[in-house]
């Protein structure tokens, strides 16, 4: 979504519908804003309970970052809107330091957009392999695979991020430079090609995963949230990345269809990154145990999975081994 593209254009309606137009557009910006709010207080609960209330594990440091990367992209998605409620509103709707303070928020936004998309992708891969290949999982996976993988996402998601929105500002995304032509296919490639595939065959192999143990045993939930979190996202990014593509090879030239693509785009990114932490909490409390209902133990059945259940195995005949053999153990 590149806003400093298409605010220029909205702010020159007709005079006659200039009122009307403002109205709406206002209203459609303040219910994103409001929903994006509503996203960041989830991702915060998430994060505080996953860093300094639960065990952390492989799993559950993806999901801190994955809720650090909604929650980069929400919080400056709100100042974009913000701005942008005050370029519909002002008397100066073209100040000089408006272009300069989007590209450093869209910076910011879309490094947060890109690395979580990385984020899904990897744990979802990673998911996958630890269902095809659990030996060599168990034994060959290297314990700081998680941090590493994390780290090299964020790198490669903020220079995305930069690569998107310095080569390709929104003068060289209308005048359709070479440079700017080579990054929207970078960009467009990374989802489609590589993400969305590896995306979509690890939720199969997944959902074949729980179709074969749901007769025996619930399923595991984890699970269940890395497929809920890719068909949001498939639903809500996959098809804006095919929108601006078109839009910027002249596919869709009218400028309704870039005002709707604006829309839809800034709806569906921030469904995409509001809806992620609300899954975790609906999906814990599914098939509960105990009565409880607080968002700790919520969370802690949420990203509970097997491993964790064979090191907790594993650690108490440990300790029982260990108590037997010390005689004052009883005492």
């Amino acid at each position: 979504m590149n806003n400093s593209t298409i605010t220029p254009n909205i702010t020159e309606a007709d005079d006659s519908h200039r009122a009307k137009t403002q109205l709406s557009f206002t209203a459609a910006t303040a219910i994103a804003i409001v929903f994006s709010v509503i996203g960041l207080v989830g991702n915060v609960i998430v994060f505080w309970y996953l860093c300094f209330r639960i065990k952390k594990s492989k799993y559950t440091i993806y999901i801190i970052n994955l809720s650090v990367a909604d929650f980069i992209f929400l919080l400056f998605n709100i100042v974009t809107l913000i701005l942008f409620i005050h370029t519909l509103t002002s008397t100066n709707p073209q100040a000089e330091w408006k272009d300069p303070f989007l590209i450093f928020l869209e910076i910011f936004s879309k490094s947060g957009q890109y690395s979580g998309m990385f984020i899904l992708t990897a744990v979802s891969l990673e998911r996958c392999l630890s269902v095809l290949f659990p030996f060599w999982y168990q034994c060959r996976r290297p314990n700081n695979l998680s941090i590493i993988i994390c780290v090299s996402v964020w790198i490669l998601g903020c220079t995305e991020s930069l690569i998107d929105n310095l080569v390709c500002p929104g003068e060289a995304f209308y005048v359709q430079t070479t440079a700017c032509t080579a990054v929207q296919i970078i960009v467009f490639g990374l989802a489609i090609v590589i993400c969305l595939p590896i995306m979509v065959i690890s939720s199969f192999i997944l959902l074949f995963k729980i179709k074969r143990t749901f007769d025996d045993q619930y399923p595991q939930k984890f699970y269940i949230i890395i497929i809920l979190a890719v068909i949001v996202f498939i639903i809500s990014v996959i098809p804006i990345n095919f929108v601006w593509f078109f839009l910027y090879f002249k596919v869709l030239k009218s400028d309704v269809a870039a005002v709707g693509s604006f829309f839809g785009s800034m709806y569906c990114l921030v469904l995409n990154c509001t809806i992620d932490p609300y899954i975790y909490f609906i999906v814990g409390n599914k098939w509960k145990k105990k009565s409880s209902h607080s968002i700790k133990d919520a969370l802690e059945r949420a990203f509970r999975t097997e491993d964790d259940e064979n090191d907790d195995s594993n650690s108490n005949k440990t300790s029982n081994t260990s108590n037997q053999s010390n005689p004052a153990s009883i005492f």
